[in-house]
């Protein structure tokens, strides 16, 4: 019998990490492909310097890659939902990994050299448009409906974990070797190959049913979800505020004497609240409903950029960029669990892409608007034109995500498995699924939800 803090240690993990072995490997995988990603993003850039380039080509590279993926996500979603999602993440992955490799190895001949690194922006870009919509669908076929906060939440986690370890490392590795950062990549994505290959999905929808409705399906099934896209446009701004609030940051603190270390160290407050803030998010998301958590966010956006324009000292900004995104986490798994439990199946790649674009879309324009109002206003005018622009979001937001509602509730935690069943299970739906099980309509439910059925070993 297992010590009695073992047991209440597995008892704290995650049902969908204890009790779904498909998913334990996606998100393995998901983690490995992402921080391996997120070391290059810093690599990149300082070898282009570091071989001659300008400051402007070293930015290109970020650009072709952020281009690349806004450009190719919609087809990328119309492809994914046609194709095995699965089949979809491994083949990005080896793409990724032969296109990684080879700049490192290209140092043979002489390399790398500014059009080969341009190339492989571009290439990264094309495989992470479509590893992107993929994961979404994956992760939708392998996991429970009550298990989907969970995944939600744990995808969170990676998301913030990545983004707050994989740049510091990308540019530590750096620092040892120029190449290390772009091998440890190519080596992160075969990995998740791996990883995703030993992945059982059900069957996925047949092609015809996803081809219906054709590139802009998704797009015309978010407009016919009026209270799913109030969440989503919010959502959106509420993301473009955010990056513009990066950027004001490093300007503001950056006028006030600080130097780029101290500006870093602040900076990080955002990684780290992500982190705890993507551990609480499953609570808090049985606790709270929509409208509550993303007014106020609204509210507390409003208070603290205000609160930025009358005074903005070092440990101020620090204190409260924690405060403040600690439930970015919880919006981002109510609004991902809303997406995913009312699209249609046939269409979860198409409406993840479009949400993917609204969001990316948006957010690309903050760096160039916290460079406007600092410019033209000010930082302290600056931030409260920013607070201003968020108060009147939240006013003109708070009747339609009342709407919010509706839709789908984050149910309570599923019970254990009783201690006869073996908890690692294949889920499978029945063999014959009805004749209109894929018709693409409005509440479309996937066929068998309740009627998953564990397969026998």
């Amino acid at each position: 019998m297992a010590p009695r803090w073992v047991a209440r240690g597995l008892a704290s993990v995650p049902q969908v990490v204890r009790g779904n072995r498909n998913f334990r490997r996606v998100a393995a995988a998901d983690l490995t492909s992402s921080l391996g990603a997120t070391m290059s993003t810093l690599a990149f850039p300082l070898l282009v310097l570091s071989l001659g380039g300008s400051a402007v080509q070293a930015g290109s590279i970020a650009t072709v890659s952020l281009a690349t993926r806004l450009g190719f996500r919609l087809p990328a979603g119309h492809l994914v939902d046609q194709w095995n999602p699965r089949t979809v993440m491994i083949v990005s992955d080896l793409v990724r990994l032969a296109a990684l490799a080879s700049i490192p190895a290209s140092v043979i001949w002489g390399g790398p050299h500014y059009p080969h690194l341009l190339a492989v922006a571009l290439v990264e870009g094309v495989a992470a448009a479509l590893f992107g919509p993929a994961v979404n669908v994956l992760i939708r076929d392998v996991v429970t409906p009550s298990q989907l906060p969970e995944a939600l939440g744990l995808s969170q986690s990676v998301m913030a974990l990545t983004n707050l370890v994989g740049p510091a490392a990308g540019g530590a590795l750096f620092a040892v070797d120029p190449m290390l950062p772009f091998a440890l990549d190519a080596a992160s994505y075969g990995i998740s190959a791996l990883l995703l290959r030993r992945v059982a999905v059900r069957r996925s929808a047949p092609a015809e049913a996803a081809e219906r409705g054709g590139l802009t399906a998704g797009i015309r099934w978010l407009l016919s979800e009026r209270s799913l896209l109030s969440v989503l446009v919010f959502a959106s701004v509420i993301n473009l505020v955010s990056a513009t609030l990066e950027v004001l940051v490093i300007l503001d603190l950056r006028s006030q004497g600080l130097s780029g270390g101290h500006i870093g160290l602040i900076l990080s407050c955002i990684g780290v609240s992500a982190v705890v803030g993507s551990l609480l998010a499953p609570v808090l998301c049985r606790r709270m409903s929509i409208p509550a958590i993303l007014l106020g966010m609204g509210v507390a956006w409003t208070v603290v950029l205000a609160t930025f324009g009358l005074h903005s000292s070092p440990w101020l900004v620090a204190v409260s960029l924690f405060a403040l995104m600690l439930l970015s986490p919880t919006a981002g798994v109510v609004v991902g669990h809303a997406l995913l439990s009312r699209t249609p199946r046939p269409l979860v790649g198409r409406v993840t892409a479009t949400t993917s674009v609204l969001m990316m879309g948006l957010s690309a324009l903050g760096p160039i608007s916290a460079g406007a109002l600092h410019e033209v206003f000010g930082a302290a005018r600056g931030w409260l034109i920013l607070a201003l622009a968020m108060a009147v979001l939240t006013a003109a937001s708070w009747v339609p995500l009342q709407s919010t509602r509706a839709l789908a509730s984050i149910p309570d935690r599923e019970p254990d498995p009783p201690s006869d069943v073996e908890p690692d299970v294949d889920w499978v739906v029945p063999d014959r699924l009805p004749e209109d099980a894929y018709d693409v309509v409005a509440h479309w439910q996937w066929p068998g939800t309740n009627d998953w059925r564990p397969r026998g070993r």
